[in-house]
């Protein structure tokens, strides 16, 4: 005898199995903003310490250049990945809408091609010729969910839940919350090697935070995840540094 249970019941073992918080819902836009802030800010120090002078050992670099082009490079590259994102966002629902709406089209206008393409993807799925059109009857009674079937199983396509808008704020504040890490040490007033050996411990550090929030949320293992992250934050800056060295 099956057990039954009210939506109350449901809803709280999905919420205490499944649920989820914002920034994991974000994760992606969390993990991409965040490293390219951190990256992107810590190219234009090691670009800037790079180009600089050498004097007795000591690198002699413009604090006051750092910070405003910075700051600078932060906000517009972190406003132009915030729109880049919506506008992504936005192109894959629209297009996604567009492609369901034909499925339904097709579904009303062309029923006989959507049941042997939708038998032929359960067989695929194991089962059998039988069972294949048990479920393609029960699915005719339910276009909506036929038509989600087909969005799934034949277009390959899943239904973007996020919201273009949250998003882009996902990215755009990701990007400049970790970007701004290397900044912090231009404002302490020391010497510019040492500011800039702490700009680098600091955006490691913020590289590293970065991999711990992914590998907490994905599940990922947490060493991989990491390494993963800081290696690419360490080679984008020594990469910049090396460039602006070379030309400078």
């Amino acid at each position: 005898m099956s057990t039954t249970y009210s939506q109350k019941d449901l809803d709280e073992h999905l919420a205490q199995e499944h649920g989820q918080s914002t920034i994991s819902t974000h994760i992606k836009e969390v993990v991409y903003g965040g490293i390219d802030g951190i990256i992107t800010t810590f190219a234009v120090v090691a670009g800037f310490t790079g180009v600089a002078s050498l004097d007795e050992g000591n690198v002699t670099i413009p604090i006051i250049a750092v910070l405003i082009f910075g700051l600078a490079n932060l906000l517009a590259d972190g406003f132009s990945m915030g729109i880049g994102e919506f506008l992504s966002a936005r192109s894959e629902k629209k297009f996604y809408e567009k492609e369901y709406e034909k499925e339904l089209r097709e579904i009303d206008e062309n029923q006989e091609m959507e049941i042997a393409e939708s038998k032929m993807i359960l067989n695929e799925q194991g089962f059998s010729e039988k069972q294949a059109e048990e479920l393609v009857n029960i699915y005719k009674t339910n276009p909506v969910y036929w038509a989600n079937f087909m969005m799934r199983y034949e277009l390959e396509m899943q239904p973007p839940e996020e919201s273009p808008v949250k998003n882009a704020i996902a990215t755009f504040l990701s990007f400049i919350i970790f970007g701004f890490v290397p900044l912090v040490p231009y404002f302490t007033g020391l010497e510019p090697t040492k500011t800039f050996l702490l700009s680098a411990s600091c955006a490691i550090a913020a590289l590293f935070l970065l991999g711990i929030l992914r590998a907490k949320i994905t599940k990922e293992p947490l060493l991989r995840s990491i390494a993963e992250i800081v290696s690419l934050g360490i080679l984008a800056g020594s990469v910049a540094f090396f460039v602006g060295y070379l030309l400078g």
